[in-house]
């Protein structure tokens, strides 16, 4: 995706030795022999590609103008049903193109097995909320570490780590011949700084409030009954349903931004020549697109717009809200460090004054005092 619009952030997945490259490029000529290979391994490519693929009922086939396809497939981020259906999907299309609902800040998790996501899912301290706070500003940190206990919640309550389907697209993604692995999703620190930014003060207070009391138990059948809307984002709907403008900006904007890289990545694909004389030749790309179920709506209503993603990847400045609640997170933070040292300091003094030798030490300094 060579889009000028396009932030880098967002087109770049990955480095080469993780994401199969080898694909066809746009190179004006190659040799002959290559281009023989590269039919050859076309062939056999299309040839398993299903000319009626039978796909799950939660993917929804959507076109280009140019003849492309777009398959995606609405998943639930905690859920085994959702991976078979990822998989399924793209052994029966044999896509050129992966695109799932990640962001450079998100890629880690297609690395790490499962054990060690479920253990980085429930473990929440405070050096990941300096990490984060440092990565996104005060309020923004705060933000993603109440989203981050959310999904901890659920991980410790399914034992199951998030991000099962994009970890199943990115290791089929590798066994298709030409098929290239793109990252969808707009990065997450300009999500959450554009999400506080749309609340009022109280609405912050409000906000957190209730993510630091989310306990509601959840139970494996409740994320299946879930796929025709993503837990994760029920559940932040939920809690998120007093204020649509935090809804515009965690989903809407964020749909406009899946479709907008979908579009991209559906352009057509440039066949490589074997000389300069020969003529270029192009075929439709065949795409799969693995995101929350909540995003398919939007993405089948924005498809056939003109998307300029510009305007949703600006930050605004800071409010006088914003400036008001950040000045109370601080006071409150060293104002609990001082009464902690206040604390610490009078017990060790009483502890002090309590032992025998001190004891002694001021009653003769009492006595001194007296005579004189």
């Amino acid at each position: 995706m060579q889009e000028e619009q396009q932030p880098e952030a967002a087109a770049d997945p990955m480095s080469s030795s993780d994401v199969p490259e080898d694909g066809p490029k746009e190179t004006s000529s190659v040799s002959q022999t290559d281009a023989d290979a590269f039919k050859i391994l076309l062939e056999m490519k299309m040839k398993k590609r299903q000319k009626k693929p039978a796909l799950p009922s939660t993917v929804t086939e959507l076109n280009t103008e140019d003849g492309s396809k777009v398959y995606v497939v609405g998943t639930a981020h905690f859920s085994d049903s959702s991976k078979k259906d990822v998989v399924k999907t793209i052994q029966e299309v044999q896509p050129d193109v992966v695109v799932v609902e990640l962001c450079q800040y998100r890629v880690s998790m297609l690395k790490m097995d499962e054990k060690t996501l479920l253990k980085e899912a429930k473990e929440i301290n405070l050096e990941k909320l300096q990490q984060a706070i440092k990565q996104n500003g005060v309020m923004s940190g705060l933000m993603q570490m109440l989203l981050l206990k959310v999904s901890a919640h659920i991980t410790e309550q399914l034992g199951m780590a998030p991000g099962g389907e994009f970890r199943e697209a990115f290791k089929e993604a590798s066994k298709v011949p030409f098929c290239k692995f793109h990252l969808g999703d707009r990065p997450i620190p300009v999500t959450f700084k554009r999400a506080i930014a749309a609340l009022s003060f109280w609405q912050k207070v409000k906000l957190a409030w209730g993510l630091c009391f989310l306990s509601d138990p959840i139970s494996k059948d409740d994320v299946e009954k879930c796929k025709q809307k993503d837990l994760l984002e029920q559940m932040m709907a939920e809690m998120i349903g007093e204020f649509p403008d935090l809804h515009r900006t965690i989903v809407s904007e964020r749909d406009i931004y899946l479709t907008y890289m979908l579009k991209q990545a559906a352009k057509q694909i440039e066949l490589p020549r074997a000389s300069e004389t020969e003529p270029q030749r192009y075929i439709p790309a065949v795409v799969v697109g693995v995101v929350g179920m909540g995003h398919v709506p939007g993405i089948e209503k924005n498809w056939n717009s003109d998307l300029n993603i510009q305007e949703i990847m600006s930050v605004p400045p800071p409010s006088a809200s914003s400036k008001i609640f950040k000045f109370v997170i601080k006071a409150t933070v060293f104002g609990l460090m001082g009464y902690g040292c206040y604390r610490i300091g009078q017990r060790t003094v009483q502890f002090i004054l309590s032992m025998p030798a001190a004891q002694s030490y001021l009653q003769k300094l009492t006595e001194i005092r007296s005579q004189h």
